[in-house]
């Protein structure tokens, strides 16, 4: 049975805390977060946590091994620096969702808005809809899908994540480009939409990369760094 906590009664921090004592509860429910921030943050055990409704900035950060579910929308900074586990959001999300992320999965069934994944380190992300300008902005490392459209600058100075979209991208961004989408890369698709709980097929996507031509400097590149 769920441990509940509601959060007109209970402050975040000592929500928080509680989620950060070992031997504590492996599974919560967290009412009426109407907005609060920094809900979630932090937890290091494998606890399934779903928050039933919309929250502020920078929930679910730093995630290690949890699974946290947003049964609502989730302001900026979903799931920033997350090392590992899962954050799932089942409505949109603000800009910067992912930020940082080093491992794990975040899932967005809804919109991103815009630098979804900016500096992602090895973060797997997964949107069901559109994503908005200069997402996966110096992405390090992990897999960006967009099951909807880009926005503008997509992949700017990207180093080795890989991206992944069904639909238009409106502008790629400095050193980004499109690349062949091979049969290892369709069952990598296969393997992240599944995880996410999404049906697109893995066909009908695009795959987008690093030309590597900004990893040193070059004075004729002096107009994109």
């Amino acid at each position: 049975m769920a441990t509940l906590i509601d959060l007109v009664e209970t402050p975040v921090r000592e929500l928080n805390q509680a989620l950060h004592t070992p031997g504590g509860a492996d599974v919560w429910r967290i009412l009426n977060p109407r907005g609060a921030h920094a809900v979630a943050c932090g937890i290091r055990e494998g606890l399934a946590v779903d928050i039933e409704g919309h929250v502020g900035y920078y929930c679910a950060g730093m995630n290690q091994r949890a699974t946290v579910t947003v049964h609502g929308n989730a302001g900026t900074g979903v799931a920033e620096n997350m090392m590992s586990g899962t954050v799932r959001v089942r409505g949109n999300a603000s800009q910067s969702a992912g930020a940082t992320g080093h491992g794990g999965l975040l899932a967005i069934d809804g919109d991103a808005s815009a630098r979804c994944g900016i500096s992602m380190k090895g973060v797997d992300i997964v949107v069901g809809g559109d994503v908005g300008h200069m997402s996966a902005f110096m992405g390090q490392a992990g897999r960006l899908v967009v099951c909807g459209d880009a926005g503008d600058a997509l992949g700017d100075s990207l180093y080795e994540a890989r991206i992944y979209v069904r639909g238009s991208v409106k502008s790629l961004g400095a050193d980004c480009v499109e690349k062949e989408m091979r049969d290892e890369h369709l069952a990598e698709l296969a393997e992240l939409l599944k995880a996410a709980e999404r049906d697109e097929d893995p066909a009908d996507f695009r795959r987008y990369g690093s030309a590597r031509t900004l990893y040193h400097f070059k004075v004729d590149n002096l107009t994109a760094y």
